[in-house]
């Protein structure tokens, strides 16, 4: 248990970092509220004012990882140069190295994403991501350097790419030591695909 006060503003971040550390090390399944309070050091209803369930923490929790990996990308695309194809490698060396630091989360944000239920938060927060890859798309257009075609449609391609190599890398059918040559081969792949 926590030792020393606890200051209730923080109550929420807490909560969901003891929840991803908890994620990361046992799964979804093994998440309970009543033991991330023990960790956070307060009462068993404590968290209740924050999430409503377990699910509603899990929600949440997919919600801030869609929230980063968004920043990431943003970031990553941000800071390469001009071109197309510095900026989809930037864009998937920035989502490799997320997933690999991020597996299980990842691993709930997509199975939440796909859930009947998702709340209107979550379907934003997955749409705010795709628009990192229709930007992306969309700037190559402009440039003359990616094939015309409705965005989100030419956009599709690369964040299958970039999700079916991250779980090969993060599953281990992908041995570490091919994952660098993986991701190149991958970029090379798709940037002729995407070429005019």
């Amino acid at each position: 248990m926590k030792t020393g006060p606890y200051h209730h503003g923080d109550l929420r971040a807490a909560l969901l970092s003891h929840a991803e550390q908890g994620l990361r090390e046992k799964g979804p399944g093994a998440l309970s509220l009543r033991e991330l309070a023990r960790e956070a050091g307060v009462s068993p209803g404590a968290p209740s004012r924050h999430f409503r369930n377990k699910q509603a923490l899990l929600d949440a929790l997919a919600l801030e990882g869609f929230d980063r990996l968004a920043a990431v990308l943003t970031g990553a695309v941000e800071r390469a140069g001009e071109a197309f194809a510095d900026r989809l490698t930037a864009l998937a060396r920035g989502y490799l190295a997320f997933t690999a630091g991020n597996a299980a989360l990842l691993d709930l944000m997509y199975t939440t994403k796909y859930d009947a239920d998702a709340s209107g938060e979550l379907i934003a927060a997955t749409r705010r991501l795709s628009a990192v890859a229709s930007g992306l798309i969309e700037h190559g257009q402009r440039l003359g350097e990616v094939r015309e075609g409705p965005v989100e449609r030419v956009a599709l391609p690369l964040m299958a790419a970039l999700q079916g190599l991250g779980t090969l890398a993060t599953t281990g059918a992908l041995p570490p030591e091919r994952i660098e040559q993986s991701l190149d081969d991958t970029v090379a792949f798709l940037l002729r695909g995407y070429a005019p």
